[in-house]
């Protein structure tokens, strides 16, 4: 049987108090990913036929996010849940198959739970299977009301409960299992017949239990996996637990996480065993690490590739890739597709821009090096700049294998500094170097017998003079 999702996704996020007037709700982040992107995460081992996401508010931004993972449909009014799924008819309406509704602010859902969910409704065969959620505080929440077989009777919001349903702590998770051509049928026949004047997706409950259909629910595990987003301080809670659950999962298979109150891993990393992750570490994107790394403290990856021990710390690296066996930092920061070797030094305040950094090369101090290829062996003296824009363009500089490269040299692209060449400290070249040529490129010194003294006496009288004004 065919399986689709519809995720609701056209909520404004009125409680984030943003300024921003085109970011929707579902696109805050949590760990480096979008709250929708983490309900699409659990969607994705589902095998799901077609995934409709309901846009409105900031829909441009939410687009973006889910355009590889499902098709967009606007909802250009809010007028309810039920609204909302009337907009994926021209899409689904007389599918056969079921149809999974979720929300696209409900980061911490998981696969197991919705996998549950659906083998629950095949099994009992139900037409409407409800997830559900047992909660120490269930006020605010709709009860869930069963009958005496266990099937599910109606959902009674908040503001209806009488003393008994009061007292029940099963509620409404948001989340359910249609039948796709019953689900469209029924959803026809909903009408705007409360204060709101909004179409309810709740309302099909008692349709389909008046009508003789079955209703079932699944209750979830944690009920925290219902907790939906609406503020900031929500928006926290959540990451709170999702980076609980994470660093357990690393820790669980081998990884050393010295403080996990401090160390912030998204969803999609991979670390291997006998890695150690210091305090104050972010690690987001698709980054993969692998064994006996020390990385941190205070240290940023986004997207990066590492191999085997390394120690990384006080760094930002993002979009880029390192071997292994390297160091690199304090304070390093390497970006925009660089691929560093293996036993390399990346030291002080060094950055990389599109870069490649060749095997036991190093820059070990205060560089800027940007577009540059650096071959084997070469060592990068303090403070030189690889000079890659001209205000229009950006142009490339390739240095060979066992370059000296001496402190304090600008190299001017595009040139070409070819193997065991030598730069002479505080030279600026803005032409190719031979192989095994030096290159010396500054203005001869000289040295003017007590020059300082009148230097100093003009510089003096200077001041002087603009304070009597």
């Amino acid at each position: 049987m065919k399986t689709y999702a519809i995720i609701l996704a056209a909520g404004k996020g009125t409680r984030m108090k943003s300024l921003l007037d085109d970011k929707s709700k579902v696109s805050y982040p949590i760990l480096g990913v979008p709250l929708v992107k983490h309900v699409l995460n659990a969607l994705r081992p589902l095998n799901i036929e077609k995934k409709v996401a309901i846009v409105g508010f900031g829909g441009p931004a939410t687009e973006e996010i889910v355009r590889d993972e499902a098709e967009t449909v606007y909802q250009h009014e809010q007028k309810g849940t039920g609204h909302a799924i009337m907009q994926a008819a021209p899409l689904l309406a007389g599918e056969q198959g079921r149809t999974l509704i979720v929300c696209g602010d409900t980061p911490l859902l998981k696969t197991t739970t919705l996998q549950k969910l659906i083998e629950q409704h095949d099994q009992e065969n139900n037409k409407l299977t409800v997830l559900s959620a047992i909660v120490p505080n269930p006020r605010g929440y709709g009860r869930i009301i069963r009958g005496s077989d266990g099937s599910v009777l109606e959902i009674v919001e908040q503001a209806d409960v009488n003393e008994k349903q009061n007292a029940i702590n099963e509620v409404n998770a948001g989340v359910y299992v249609f039948d796709n051509k019953l689900l469209f049928e029924y959803l026809d026949k909903l009408s705007p017949t409360n204060a709101q004047g909004e179409y309810y997706l709740t309302d099909l409950i008692k349709m389909f239990k008046n009508a003789g259909l079955k209703i079932g629910a699944s209750i979830a595990g944690d009920y925290r996996e219902m907790l939906g987003i609406n503020d900031r301080r929500q928006l926290e809670e959540a990451a709170a637990i999702m980076r609980r659950e994470i660093n357990e999962r690393h820790m669980l298979a081998g990884v050393t996480i010295e403080d996990s109150s401090s160390t912030y891993i998204g969803p999609d990393v991979v670390i291997g065993p006998d890695t150690v992750i210091r305090p104050g570490t972010h690690i987001y994107g698709k980054t993969t690490i692998g064994r006996q790394n020390v990385i941190g403290p205070s240290t940023f990856l986004d997207n990066v590739v590492i191999g085997d021990e390394n120690h990384i710390i006080f760094s930002h690296v993002a979009d880029s890739s390192i071997g292994s066996a390297n160091e690199v930092g304090p304070y390093a920061r390497i970006r925009g597709h660089s691929v560093i070797g293996n036993h390399t030094r990346v030291g002080n305040f060094v950055e990389f821009k599109a870069c490649i950094l060749h095997d036991e090369a190093k820059a070990a101090h205060l560089s800027y090096l940007g577009d540059v290829d650096i071959g084997e062996k070469t060592n990068i003296g303090c403070g030189t700049i690889v000079a890659n824009y001209d205000g229009y363009n950006k142009t490339k500089t390739f240095i060979g294998k066992d370059v000296f490269v001496g402190s304090g040299s600008t190299l001017i692209s595009p040139i070409v500094v070819e193997d065991n060449a030598f730069i002479a400290a505080g030279s600026t070249i803005n032409r190719s170097v031979p192989k095994d040529d030096m290159a010396i490129a500054r203005a001869r010194q000289e040295n003017k017998p007590s020059y300082g003294i009148v230097v100093r006496e003009r510089a003096l009288q200077k001041k002087l003079a603009s304070q009597k004004k």
